[in-house]
């Protein structure tokens, strides 16, 4: 695995709306490189120069990862995993299936 690579990845909603998957320092940047200036914030510049960070080796990719998902959250970009909703899905439903006479 590449040292630069995210453990998880983070998935983003680009464009109009389409699904971006970013899974490494380097990908993140270069989400962050192309952002429209009239969007960019604070979280944004904390974001970016957490990329630059991780490329020089400074941090390590998860704190990198960590930033760009805070700022995705301000954004409201940020697409939840699926995997960890999934169990809190299965168990309302169970419950509600549980319930029904």
């Amino acid at each position: 695995m590449n040292h630069r690579q995210f453990e998880e990845p983070v998935t983003l909603l680009v464009g109009m709306g389409f699904p971006a998957r970013i899974e490494s320092v380097v990908e993140a940047y270069a989400l962050l490189q192309d952002w429209p200036a009239c969007s960019r914030n604070g979280a944004h510049a904390v974001a970016l120069n957490a990329c630059k960070a991780g490329i020089a080796g400074e941090i390590d990719p998860e704190t990198v990862r960590a930033t760009l998902v805070a700022f995705a959250r301000r954004q409201d970009i940020l697409v939840p995993d699926m995997v960890s909703l999934a169990p809190a899905a299965l168990s309302g439903g169970a419950s509600r299936t549980n319930n029904t006479v």
